[in-house]
């Protein structure tokens, strides 16, 4: 069993690359070889391998796959503020990569299980209160286009039987541990985590925004039930849109308060920031998620439950 995990060096990709080493198999067959790769190294050790280069570069993808991997999850990817802010690089990475990467598994002519990251941008307004499961997808933002594009690739290279695929529509992802990215949803994570580091944090949109979120671990959890799910289940509507706790960032920081305190949350200061909310106020709010709840994917309960993955999965051991 060789696992392949584009975007490898990111938070997630580091996470569930530690998920597959401590379990040590996907779909009950142990694991002989993860095959990492990204733009940057990631960190493993014999007999995994750590490799880097550009997703869309000529033969890149062809070499990935001539490892023949037996499972892909297909994390690579620029997110939403910097594929807004450099059109040209999005589409390189989101598109081109992506199609490359399709392209080269159809090439080799064998049939992997494909895990593919996609988003809840692929949405656009005007939104209902709950987005149900045949929310027409129309995107208002170039990321949420470039992620819709891949969802229509995997839907359709799954049908022609070239690989066995599932598109997940992560939630945002949140608290993520380490430095903000270049995200429009990065203040989600910033108004919790630096100040439980004791850093100040700013709130770039109005408190009584409610938006959807799921912690990091969560996440693997997600990827990890992707991998090993039975997709004659899914049928040929491969896109999922998953889980997740619809929450204010107002109510963001109460839990904060119940978590760490009221002088910790009050490192929270109100910036307005027209950019980000260009962005944010174009993307649903609450989903509906029937089918993957019935097909067993979980997330948290309540934010409260996110703030404490976050501790105790982060937090604790930096």
């Amino acid at each position: 069993m060789r696992v392949l995990i584009t975007g490898a060096a990111g938070m997630i990709g580091r996470k569930l690359t530690a998920a597959l080493l401590a379990r040590g198999q996907v779909q009950g067959r142990a694991i002989s070889q993860l095959i990492l790769h990204d733009i940057v190294a990631a960190e493993v050790e014999a007999p995994h391998l750590a490799l880097v280069g550009d997703l869309a570069a000529e033969g890149a993808a062809k070499g990935l796959i001539a490892h023949r991997p037996d499972v892909i999850f297909h994390l690579a990817g620029v997110v939403s503020g910097e594929a807004e802010a450099n059109f040209d690089l999005g589409y390189a990475v989101n598109v081109d990569g992506t199609r490359a990467l399709f392209e080269a598994i159809r090439m080799a002519d064998y049939a992997p299980r494909l895990v593919y990251a996609s988003t809840m941008a692929v949405f656009g307004g005007p939104f209902p209160e709950e987005i149900p499961d045949d929310f027409a997808p129309t995107p208002h933002s170039s990321y949420g286009v470039q992620k819709l594009i891949g969802e229509a690739l995997l839907s359709d290279y799954s049908r022609r039987r070239f690989f066995d695929g599932i598109g997940l529509r992560l939630p945002t992802i949140c608290v993520r541990p380490g430095k903000a990215n270049r995200a429009a949803s990065s203040f989600f994570s910033s108004i919790i985590r630096e100040p439980l580091n004791g850093l100040p944090a700013a709130v770039p949109v109005a408190l009584d925004w409610l938006h959807t979120m799921a912690s990091p671990r969560a996440a693997v959890g997600f990827f990890l039930h992707a991998a090993e799910l039975d997709l004659a289940a899914v049928g040929l509507r491969r896109n999922l849109t998953l889980p997740g706790v619809a929450v204010t960032v107002g109510e963001q920081i109460e839990a904060l308060k119940r978590a760490a305190g009221a002088d910790v949350a009050a490192l929270i200061r109100d910036v307005p920031d027209p950019a980000v909310w260009a962005i944010v106020q174009n993307w649903p709010r609450r989903f509906a998620a029937t089918r993957a709840k019935a097909l067993g994917f979980r997330a948290e309960d309540s934010f409260d439950d996110i703030v404490q993955a976050y501790i105790e999965d982060d937090l604790r051991k930096r």
